[in-house]
């Protein structure tokens, strides 16, 4: 009785509660969702979407990474039991300085997920890995989804080629605002 009761107090519902929360989120909760377009009406529930989300590789500052990928509505949708499509594209920038970590440019961690996504309720995620291409200085990122038993040949590449990075880069583009806005270009 001791172990039943332990759950049904209220600190071991919390506990409960807390957990199941976890396990049912989103293990992105970093991405930033930045617009959508719907692509399908759905007489029931939300459409089918085109979602477009941001994420910054959480282990090198100065890179973020756009993904839009299909996001399915109706009533399955809105309630977490849809599965969506393996259809996404890719495309990260240098947005700052970029500063790689020795055993990121030595090559040890190539194919270190930066993001996941679940996009089923158990079974299929969305992925984004990266490998460092020491030769040209380039980080490219490969966006993919997987199952527990097969996986999607469609995915998406994008790569950043590492520059250096100055608060020059951006007086060059306020001043070419500025000029748009007199008139000059």
């Amino acid at each position: 009785m001791r172990h039943w009761s332990s759950i049904s107090s209220p600190r071991g519902l919390g506990l409960a509660a807390g957990l199941s929360v976890l396990l049912l989120a989103p293990s992105s909760l970093w991405a930033e969702r930045i617009g959508e377009v719907s692509t399908k009406f759905k007489l029931v529930g939300p459409n089918d979407k085109v979602v477009i989300e941001v994420f910054q590789d959480p282990d090198i500052p100065g890179v973020a990474c756009y993904l839009s990928r299909a996001e399915t509505g109706g009533m399955s949708g809105a309630v977490g039991l849809a599965e969506d499509t393996s259809d996404a594209s890719l495309a990260c920038r240098q947005v700052g300085p970029v500063s790689l970590p020795e055993d990121i440019a030595s090559g040890k961690r190539n194919g270190d997920e930066v993001f996941k996504k679940r996009i089923s309720l158990l079974t299929k995620t969305m992925q984004v890995v990266r490998f460092y291409d020491a030769p040209r200085n380039t980080l490219v990122y490969l966006s993919y989804s997987d199952r527990i038993i097969e996986g999607s040949p469609k995915n998406s590449t994008s790569v950043v080629v590492i520059r250096p990075w100055s608060g020059a880069d951006l007086t060059g583009i306020q001043t070419g605002i500025q000029a748009g806005a007199d008139g000059d270009l």
